[in-house]
């Protein structure tokens, strides 16, 4: 029987989803933003609130949906799984109460005390600004911020990094959050490990590591990721492979803890001197990480929505021993006051050239859209990120190149971080992990 999969959500992350499924089913979406990537590749595209449960259950019914895939994290928030599996299609991602252990950081800091999950940091959580403050006062070290809420990844200050105490304490009583986790600041390297769940099985994709920070040498405000990078095995360079099995004892630690979880969990992690710890976790693909990992999956991504579904243990998945490097074009001004509405022009044809000009035979450049508006007379910017290109290639090195070169498609008036997967900053993270062993 083909499967027909109805996909949610319209950003970068979605359109490596529907990249991946396509070749072998039926593929429908719906999405606020029309992304013309995700379009060329589904049969449909619907204009729908990608929280709107109810429409989206009435657009996977009007076009006979078998399987769904819920991208966004509000989507999950929202009860899009719930409603979807309620109407009687398997929907590969997590109910709004599972995705708590992302949309509510105050809970998934206690889940993890309590299930005694390996690496999480010291934390308390509060509901009160002015105990919230005192906290501040008092700790003897340096804290990192966390609204307990969705914030796009944009809401976390750390003492000692980004903010002083005094500027952490203004914050929160500027800010209009009910509920903030203090912990412990994590000093060391940030990498992500990626895993598909169903059934009880876990099985994990290599380890990549994002780059949140605005601008280049890592300075600037946080971003929802403005590009990120895998090396051509499971590993980072700065890694070893027992560093990525701690990552893993954790995701699977955490999975045994769940209460029949289905979906991708994400672990972003922090390698620090005494090892691996727990920045937080995703109930969802990460974005960028998803334009990583997805295109060297060589395992079809529908065996494992299948093998979900049916009950049957989900297949080891098998990677292209190959690297990429991912880097967004965002809107000027992004992400504090970024310019919407302007429109842009995309040549994917100077995508594709791109690795056969700057890659070796194993190359390859990838166009992923984002957070654009394609209307009747072009594409357009929102507030978010516009799009991103991911090189492919044997080492990071010449992934780089091809991602370098192909980030001439978007032409003038976005902005870039150039530094991301240069052989220079990835030096650096491997002489930051070695001062700290």
């Amino acid at each position: 029987m083909s499967e027909t999969v109805l996909l949610v959500g319209g950003g970068g992350r979605e359109h490596a989803i529907a990249r991946a499924v396509a070749p072998d089913c039926e593929l429908y979406a719906c999405a606020s933003n029309r992304n013309p990537g995700i379009a060329d590749l589904a049969e449909g595209m619907r204009t729908v609130d990608e929280t709107d449960a109810d429409a989206i259950v009435d657009v996977a019914t009007e076009v006979g949906a078998t399987l769904a895939v819920v991208g966004p994290e509000s989507a999950l928030a929202a009860g899009v799984a719930d409603a979807l599996n309620d109407a009687g299609v398997y929907t590969f991602g997590p109910t709004a109460e599972a995705a708590r252990i992302e949309t509510d950081k105050a809970y998934q800091r206690r889940f993890m005390r309590e299930a005694g999950i390996p690496g999480c940091p010291e934390f308390e959580t509060f509901d009160d600004v002015a105990a919230a403050c005192e906290y501040v006062d008092a700790y003897d070290g340096d804290l990192a911020v966390k609204p307990a809420g969705l914030t796009g990844g944009k809401g976390v200050r750390v003492t000692g990094d980004q903010v002083t105490k005094a500027e952490a304490k203004a914050y929160l009583r500027e800010s209009d959050y009910d509920r903030v986790v203090l912990e412990e600041r994590l000093v060391g390297e940030e990498f992500t490990v990626q895993a598909f769940v169903a059934n009880g099985d876990v099985r994990t994709t290599p380890a990549v590591q994002d780059h949140k920070r605005a601008y280049e040498g890592d300075e600037g405000p946080n971003t929802g990721g403005m590009g990120s990078y895998s090396d051509a095995d499971r590993t980072l360079p700065f890694m070893d492979d027992a560093d990525y099995e701690d990552a893993v004892a954790v995701l699977e630690a955490t999975v045994d803890a769940l209460d029949d979880y289905t979906g991708v969990l994400y672990g972003q992690f922090m390698l620090t001197a005494e090892g691996v710890r727990v920045v937080e976790f995703n109930a969802r693909f990460g974005d960028p990480e998803a334009m990583n990992t997805l295109p060297v999956m060589e395992t079809p991504f529908l065996d494992v929505l299948t093998a979900a579904r049916d009950g049957d243990p989900l297949p080891d998945l098998e990677f292209s021993p190959r690297a990429t490097v991912c880097k967004y074009a965002v809107p000027a001004g992004y992400p504090t006051d970024p310019e919407a509405g302007a429109r842009i022009e995309v040549d994917e044809g100077s995508v594709e050239r791109a690795a056969a000009e700057n890659g070796t035979e194993a190359g390859e450049a990838l166009l992923f859209y984002a957070s654009v508006d394609a209307r009747a007379d072009g594409l357009y910017t929102t507030t978010s990120r516009s799009f991103a290109v991911v090189g492919v290639d044997g080492t990071i090195a010449d992934a780089e190149a091809i991602a370098d070169a192909a980030l001439a498609a978007g032409g003038n008036g976005l902005r870039v971080r150039e530094d991301i997967g240069k052989p220079e900053l990835v030096q650096r993270r491997i002489d930051h992990v070695e001062r700290l062993r």
